[in-house]
């Protein structure tokens, strides 16, 4: 099974500033994953030209099933609000998608607050998690806030530490240094640098292992020719995970 991580920056391309529907698309499909985890994702928003992307890379890769679950309504940086149930479908969102070629049992939702002050203003983030045959993958986006991503990250694992079975947790966990890989019962399955991509620094995107301890084949980071992250890209031998 190829697992995958992409923080997309909205589909732009940081060489030109353009969103180009048929240079994600590729990109997407360079990737070939069997579940895509995809952080910084619009629907309907006018800097990426009211694309879809969660379905624009559904297509690409040939996804069975994807869920794109909007962080906020509105846009970043401008005028928003975390999502409620009176928004419209299919308006204009930004949030995380995961996509998957395999059958999805089941899908789950974790809301992580953003720091509650007025200034600087953050905005709320999210968790999608998919829960497979074999193992439920999680992907997330979180606050670029020091700190306060910790924060985060403690009740996000909390939260889906009630979700039973092996997990893999995948995204840009905004957090820079060793916590990501030396988290308690985590086995990290990417060492690498990822951020800024055409020359990286440090590592922000991860693919993390719980309760389980896959045969890793093969490790990509990718530079692609959009985004200001690598993609990261785990080829792993689902037939040995197991809790």
């Amino acid at each position: 099974m190829r697992v995958a991580s992409f923080n997309i920056l909205h589909g732009r391309s940081t060489g030109d500033g353009v969103v180009d529907p048929d240079r994600f698309h590729a990109a997407v499909k360079l990737i070939d994953a069997d579940v895509l985890g995809l952080q910084e994702v619009d629907r309907g928003q006018t800097r990426s030209n009211g694309l879809d992307l969660t379905a624009l890379a559904a297509g690409a890769m040939g996804a069975k099933d994807a869920r794109f679950v909007p962080a906020l309504t509105g846009t970043p940086g401008e005028g928003w609000h975390p999502p409620r149930a009176s928004d419209p479908d299919g308006g204009p969102a930004y949030g995380n998608a995961l996509l998957s070629r395999l059958p999805v049992r089941s899908w789950t939702t974790v809301r992580l607050p953003a720091l509650p002050v007025r200034r600087p203003r953050d905005e709320p983030r999210v968790a999608v998690g998919a829960v497979l045959d074999d193992v439920t993958v999680f992907t997330t986006h979180l606050s670029y806030l020091p700190l306060w991503n910790r924060v985060q990250l403690h009740r996000l694992l909390t939260s889906i530490g009630r979700v039973p079975g092996p997990q893999l947790l995948t995204g840009d966990l905004n957090i820079a240094g060793a916590l990501p890989r030396a988290l308690r019962d985590w086995t990290p399955l990417v060492d690498a640098l990822t951020f800024p991509a055409d020359a990286p620094r440090v590592q922000l995107d991860h693919v993390l292992a719980r309760r389980c301890a896959p045969a890793v084949h093969s490790v990509q980071v990718l530079e692609l020719p959009l985004s200001d992250h690598r993609a990261v890209v785990v080829d792993l031998d689902v037939s040995s995970v197991s809790g």
